[in-house]
């Protein structure tokens, strides 16, 4: 009987021992952005932490923070960096933080078109970039942020139309905090503010600003429009979703685990392109019946103006090492 007890009470333990060895592997990450839950980002960073629950059968839940409810990019990047935020998906731009030459990655008017910002993109200077902001920094990329489609292009939601170089002139825009940006509009004329994106449907309805540079997608749910009734295509740069991860969690992963979350990942990815271009596609037929006018900017000037900014940042050495070089060799496709 003595026996048939201690073997048992070892069974019971052994049980234990499992469920506690399970519960301690389960994690539960944080992800913040600063988008609206049912815009068509929100619901693609939600199809993502809900796919990571799904692939790795539990072992990692994402809890999502929508419209910056733990705080403003540069609050939410040092979470990120200490791990109390585990991912914040944004542009790639976002990683100058650490390291300057990221900015570059969102060159105004400088890329022929997607592809050849992909190609760009899985260079050898930007994995090099990259590199060093993970030991700088503490921060990775999950998966390839060319395939995360943001946009899927981008434009202008202004108070008045613009159509042209000349137009730019003199208009007061808002942007993100980006030295590079800031440079290139200026150099096209406009007078630039800097101001958290949430703040700018207050700001252009009070005349702080007169226009902002958007995803074509995200400016009806910031209700952009209803403030500023123009929206002019300008393709200004291609724009995609970096997934910013802690890398000290991204890396504390087993390997098997970190395959699960790229396979939510990419698949999501895949899902994604359609669903921002038909969500945009959707979105642009709803304003256009609440009288917002679709114009195409003239970008020829544009991209001739930008040239001549990029040569005199050259000749400065305002530029990454290698950059435009690098730019110009994945112009030029295989074959």
């Amino acid at each position: 009987m003595k026996a048939l007890r201690k073997a048992a009470l070892a069974a019971a333990a052994t049980l234990v021992v499992a469920g506690l060895s399970f519960e301690a592997s389960a994690e539960t990450w944080r992800m913040a952005h600063k988008m609206p839950a049912d815009s068509v980002e929100g619901r693609v960073f939600q199809a993502f932490a809900d796919r990571i629950a799904e692939k790795t059968d539990g072992a990692i839940t994402v809890q999502v923070y929508p419209n910056e409810q733990l705080g403003k990019d540069d609050a939410i990047l040092e979470q990120l960096q200490m791990g109390t935020v585990h991912i914040y998906p944004e542009g790639s731009s976002y990683l100058q933080k650490w390291v300057p030459e990221m900015q570059f990655v969102s060159a105004p008017f400088l890329f022929d078109d997607r592809e050849h910002w992909a190609r760009f993109m899985a260079s050898d200077l930007v994995k090099d970039w990259h590199e060093r902001i993970e030991t700088e920094a503490g921060i990775t990329v999950i998966g390839d942020p060319t395939a995360m489609v943001r946009g899927p292009y981008r434009v202008m939601v202004v108070k008045k139309p613009v159509a042209s170089l000349e137009d730019i002139q003199g208009l007061k825009l808002r942007l993100h905090p980006d030295e590079l940006a800031a440079a290139a509009w200026r150099h096209l004329g406009a007078e630039v503010r800097t101001l958290a994106w949430t703040e700018v449907y207050e700001s252009l309805g009070r005349g702080i600003v007169e226009a902002v540079n958007s995803p074509i997608a995200l400016v009806e749910p910031m209700r952009f429009y209803e403030v500023a009734p123009h929206v002019v295509r300008h393709d200004e740069y291609p724009q995609g979703l970096a997934f910013m991860a802690n890398a000290a969690a991204w890396n504390a992963l087993d390997e098997e685990t970190r395959a699960q979350v790229l396979e939510a990942y990419d698949e999501v990815a895949a899902e994604s392109a359609a669903e921002t271009l038909n969500a945009a596609n959707e979105s642009i037929e709803r304003m256009k019946k609440e009288g917002v006018t679709f114009l195409q900017l003239d970008t020829a000037p544009v991209v001739e103006r930008m040239q001549q900014l990029y040569e005199q940042m050259r000749e400065n050495g305002e530029l990454p090492e290698g950059f435009l070089e690098t730019v110009a060799e994945t112009r030029q496709i295989d074959g």
